[in-house]
Order: structure tokens, then sequence, then C-alpha cells
């Protein structure tokens, strides 16, 4: 298959995995200009890469393999992206079905409302979920656990005041402020002040791959992997200002081996397409609604057979069910 059938049949595959949602379509030329960025990014980084190993990627969703010990067992939190040290070479830029999907994404983001948020105000998010546990029991044999991720979380909009929890019933104020916040614990006025240029977002959040998941850091995910994680974990937050997440969508859209799953099914059971990306034999998917192209959720599925269950496994779950801006910790919008 020569690069312009292939063309025509993701662009074939886009149109049956996502129906057109009531929002403006691409600008004409847009795909094809981002389609030549990606090229050219591709081969810049394959003349530029060099090996690299690293670190466990960062999140928000138990996302550190690490262990402890408790009732005589040991236990692993499965990260998102995690594996064996190492990251593949020559990776595709992303299909033109994903960046499809991740446009509509976006202009459905960028028409969404504005919200009026104001100094005092908390940003609100209900998800629910699992993350996957893998404990080491008295007898020596592994058991695969699912923790419970689902949970209310009151975020000051400006870093000011102490977060609350709200998890099987129980209200917890995490300790200290978040302050300004950054990628990895973003507040909504840390979300407001990110660029909205893909580009320059992508390069703001690359930069911090790079430093933390880069080469020599020991890491197992490398920056790009890195980058698409980093990038869920901010669209999940709960509220992003409009602009910025369609921003986001876009930034992703720039990642090599980005790609779409027609069928996935989010952790509250809601089924729609998704856009993914595979790292170390796990399958990172960001869940969209078929018609709305608004996220669902995220999950991980294992691809290959490893320590924490068959391929076709989904380790980790979550589904955003509600978001929005209030007044006070504790408010339901």
């Amino acid at each position: 298959m020569n690069p312009e059938q292939r063309e025509r049949s993701e662009r074939e595959q886009a149109g049956r995995v996502l129906p057109p949602v009531a929002c403006p379509d691409p600008a004409p030329g847009r795909m094809g200009v981002r389609r030549e960025h990606f090229l050219s990014e591709v081969d810049r980084q394959a003349r530029s890469r060099s090996p690299r190993l690293a670190l466990w990627p960062r999140g928000r969703w138990g996302l550190v393999l690490g262990t402890a010990v408790a009732a005589g067992a040991t236990v692993a939190v499965l990260g998102l992206g995690s594996g064996s040290p190492g990251a593949p070479r020559n990776v595709p830029p992303a299909s033109a079905a994903s960046v499809e999907l991740l446009e509509r994404a976006a202009l459905a983001a960028a028409v969404t409302p504005q919200t009026k948020v104001r100094a005092g105000q908390y940003s609100y998010v209900k998800t629910v979920g699992h993350t996957s546990v893998l404990s080491e029991t008295k007898a020596g044999s592994m058991e695969l656990l699912r923790e419970d991720e689902g949970m209310e979380q009151w975020t000051s909009v400006d870093g000011s005041e102490r977060t609350l929890r709200r998890k099987s019933g129980n209200d917890t104020l995490l300790p200290g402020t978040p302050g300004r916040g950054d990628l990895n614990s973003p507040t909504y006025n840390f979300l407001a002040a990110l660029p909205t240029d893909p580009d320059a977002l992508l390069q703001r959040i690359r930069d911090d791959a790079q430093e933390n998941h880069g080469t020599g850091s020991d890491s197992t995910t490398g920056p790009d992997q890195e980058a698409f994680v980093t990038i869920g974990d901010l669209l999940r937050n709960g509220v992003t200002p409009p602009e910025t997440a369609a921003a986001l969508y876009r930034a992703a859209a720039l990642i090599p081996g980005v790609d779409v799953v027609p069928d996935a099914v989010d952790a509250a059971g809601r089924n729609g397409v998704a856009v993914v990306r595979t790292h170390e034999g796990e399958r990172t998917e960001w869940i969209f609604d078929r018609s709305t192209a608004r996220l669902l959720g995220e999950r991980t599925v294992l691809v290959e057979d490893n320590a924490w269950g068959k391929a076709g496994t989904v380790v980790t779950s979550v589904a955003v069910l509600d978001s929005g801006i209030v007044d006070e910790a504790g408010q339901i919008p």
C-alpha cells in the first residue's frame, strides 16, 4: 500500500469510528500541514535520538510502580506506561485517523462556553475506576488485586487553599496547598496560563519530560510516552479552559505513535472510540464519546502477556462522571 492509499484508508477509518460532531470541520489544509509536521518531526528525532533509560512515569492515578509491606505481603501498584528499559525507535507519526479524531475533540472543546472563574473558587471532578495492584502473598504466589479509584475532589483554582478529597464517604484535606500548580498537580489558573499554540505547548511538556525521562534519567518511558501520559492527565483533571483543552488535543496529534482503537469501554461502562499510544506492551487509551467527541475517561490495556496479566487485561481505568467550577469545597456543580 503506497502512502496515498494508506492516507485514504486511515481517513476512511476515522470517518467510521467517529461520526461528525456538532462543530465546524477542520479548516482546509490543516490535516496536510499537520501531516507534514509529523513527518519532519519524526525525521528530526530519528537523526538526533540516542539510547535512553528512565524513570517510572508520573501522574495522578497510582502511576508509580513501587513496593510496600502490609500484612506480610509485598504490593506493587501498576503505573501507566511502565515497562522494561528502552524505547522503540523509528516510531511512525500519528495516524490520520487519530489526527482527525483529536482535531474534532479540539473543535468541540474550543466551542465549550468559557467558565468565568474567580479567586476563592474550586474546580470539581468526580471519577470512578480502578488501578491494579500486584500482591505477593505469604505463600509466595502473586495475586492481582484492584484498588478503587472512585472519588470526588475539589482543588482551589488559584492554589491558595488545601485540596478536599472525598473517597468512600470520607473527606480528607490533602497536606499543603497546590500553590501555583505544575504539570503533575495542575490548578485551573496553571492550566489557563499554558501556551495555546500546540507546538509551543508540546515543547513545554516535552521539556519537562526530557528533564525527568530523557537521556541519563533511568526512565523506561521516554519523552514521547511521558508527554502523551501527561496530556491525558491534564485533560482528565476536571475543568480545563476551552482554549487550553483544544491546544492539548492538537499537541497530542503531534506525538509520534498515536493511533485509534475503534471501540473501547470506560470505567463507567460507556462505549466510545479511543485515541491510543502503545509503549512496552501497554496501550494507554483516551476514550471519547462518538457523537460529541467529549473525553469520557482513560484506561490502560495490556497488549502482551506479562506479570500483570494476559493480553487484553484492563489494568487501570478511570472515567470522569462530572466536573465544574464551584464556590466552596464540598459543593456540587
